[in-house]
């Protein structure tokens, strides 16, 4: 797997870099000392793996994680201060390691690697609501509303603003996947629980997670083509 190296410290780097000498299946792709080096370094280099400090200058490791615009890393924390690691779990890290990074540690961490996750972007996302954060799987978004220049974004009991346009979010996303249900709001397929005939003869459908959703009449048309047998 590939791994880049995001630290400011370099004497930090070095170490994890040591460390990582112990399990060849972790590929070194590269460092950053800072986030914004970091997203350079990222948009280039597609890593599955991101070992990322937390406090930086300029962009905290958080901040960087919300300025990502694709396909979102698996990830490691790594910092030497412990108030952070409610945050980081919330956030659904693969793990926080402190610093001094110990051995064990790190391979318990690599253990956990999902090495099966494809390669195709926005499998997840980065959504940060206030002090709260979250790495949202697609898989877990049912609903997704435009609010202006922000998505409204619904996945269990959250209902967080993400600073990214309806539009902008849909090219990114596997059509196979996601639906278009009007203007405002796109559904993921693999939610629906029902659908039922409005009124004026369009589709309106209800999702497992609850919310209702009307479609338009030519994306009613469309959806019943793309869920016919």
């Amino acid at each position: 797997m590939k791994a880049i190296l995001v630290d400011d410290e370099p004497l930090a780097r070095y170490e994890l870099r040591r460390l990582l000498r112990a399990h060849p299946e972790v590929e070194i792709a590269g460092e950053a000392e800072d986030g914004e080096q970091a997203l350079r370094l990222l948009a280039g280099t597609s890593p599955d793996l991101l070992f990322l400090d937390i406090q930086m200058p300029g962009l905290n490791g958080f901040d960087l994680l919300e300025r990502l615009d694709g396909a979102i890393p698996q990830v490691i924390f790594t910092t030497a201060y412990e108030e952070h690691a409610l945050r980081a779990f919330e956030v659904n890290a693969l793990d926080y390691l402190l610093k001094p990074i110990a051995p064990e540690r790190l391979a318990a961490a690599l253990s956990r690697l999902d090495t099966r996750r494809p390669s195709a972007p926005l499998s997840q996302l980065f959504v940060r609501d206030g002090d709260r954060c979250w790495i949202v799987p697609l898989s877990g978004i049912y609903l997704l509303e435009s609010e202006g220049n922000y998505t409204r974004l619904y996945f269990g009991k959250e209902r967080p603003l993400l600073r990214r346009s309806l539009n902008a979010l849909e090219r990114r996303l596997a059509p196979q996947a996601f639906f278009r249900a009007n203007r405002r709001q796109l559904l993921n397929l693999q939610w629906i629980d029902q659908t039922q005939l409005t009124p004026n003869g369009n589709l309106a459908v209800t999702l497992k997670a609850g919310p209702r959703v009307e479609l338009s009449r030519r994306q009613s048309e469309l959806l019943r083509a793309k869920l016919s047998p």
